[in-house]
């Protein structure tokens, strides 16, 4: 399942065309071993992984990428359907198969799979049918790619990335969950809207659970270098907590709503996951809210935890937390998101 048929082998007999199609340059050297080639593998091919590999390849972060999932005849048909747009995107090797041995040698690995909820069912339940899931998925890729990057998209994303980081065994720096990288866009985007400009010119971050325990930071909050709440202080403009926890509240509520419009949320995830992975094998070195290990940051000092922090990424990794000043209250709540998420962690039994 791993490609399609090539042009190059249809001569007489099985020919390798292209061995004749181009004569060969003499005297030449081999390529430099400095040049690196950069292989992705996206786990689960559902709405979510594909919107992942689609922005992925547009963006053209991968050399190659291998797509893994339990479904062969979904799988294969979603490698043709990228492989058929290869005239309109920059040159990817794309590759497919139920076979974790697709993945060896990948840069970063995002896990995307994940079973759904059924009519009825308890949270705890879905989260252990997905911990048995990840049994199966995690030590595969840390066999075939023992030097990766795992990045977990699957929900609930902080529980299943503390899940992902015990199981592969893998130095914390090296276990990322995607966390509320998304929601802190679309906060960005609901400031934005109320204030008419870009989306890009606003910073601000939700951090913690990704989920109704997660805190929003509106004590760093600035647009274009200019701290909100510390300028409408000094211009003496009242606003009203309530305004507040209210775009917070939209941004908890925007998945739920998408799901229930479209059944599913795809896109914005999918440019989020992206996002990440640039930072991550380009080693940008940005700031994003990612769900990482927290204990010894902010007082979160009970257990072994994954929730969203404002990380540094790179190529490496997690490479640092950055030390933002918060408010009493914002600390607080983000102590608070740490033990809803270790409760709940508490009943897995790993």
């Amino acid at each position: 399942m791993q490609k399609s048929a090539s042009a190059s082998s249809l001569g007489p007999g099985g020919l390798d065309l292209s061995d004749i199609f181009f004569k060969p340059i003499q005297n030449t050297s081999p390529p430099s071993p400095t040049k690196r080639h950069t292989k992705i593998s996206v786990i689960g091919v559902g709405n979510v992984g594909m919107a992942i590999a689609q922005t992925i390849l547009t963006q053209d972060l991968a050399d190659e990428i291998a797509l893994v999932d339990a479904q062969p005849a979904k799988l294969r048909g979603e490698m043709l359907d990228l492989q058929h747009a290869a005239a309109f995107l920059p040159r990817t090797k794309i590759i497919a198969s139920t076979d974790y041995s697709v993945t060896v040698g990948s840069d970063l690995c995002i896990v995307s799979a994940g079973a759904r909820q059924i009519a009825g069912e308890s949270r705890l339940n879905l989260l252990q049918r997905n911990v048995a899931l990840f049994r199966g998925i995690i030590p595969p890729l840390a066999k075939y790619s023992p030097g990766t990057i795992l990045m977990i998209v699957s929900n609930p994303v902080d529980v299943l990335t503390y899940v992902a980081w015990k199981l592969s065994g893998f130095p914390s720096n090296r276990v990322v969950g995607s966390g509320t990288n998304l929601d802190s866009s679309r906060f960005r985007f609901l400031i934005a809207d109320h204030l008419d400009v870009n989306a890009q010119d606003v910073q601000a971050s939700i951090i913690g659970e990704h989920g109704d325990s997660s805190v929003a930071l509106w004590s760093s909050i600035s647009v274009g270098g200019v701290p909100i709440l510390s300028f409408l202080e000094k211009q003496q403009i009242p606003y009203e907590k309530e305004t507040l926890e209210g775009i917070h509240k939209a941004v908890v509520d925007s998945a739920y709503e998408v799901i229930s419009l479209k059944g599913y949320t795809s896109w914005a995830i999918g440019y989020s996951a992206a996002n990440l992975a640039r930072s991550i094998l380009r080693d940008q070195r940005k700031i994003h809210p990612v769900s990482v290990l927290a204990k010894g940051f902010y007082g979160i000092d009970d257990g072994d935890v994954f929730l969203s922090l404002p990380a540094l990424l790179g190529r490496g990794g997690v490479l640092g937390v950055t030390n933002v000043n918060l408010t009493d209250e914002e600390a607080q709540r983000l102590r608070m998101s740490a033990q809803t998420i270790l409760k709940v962690q508490s009943q897995l039994g790993l």
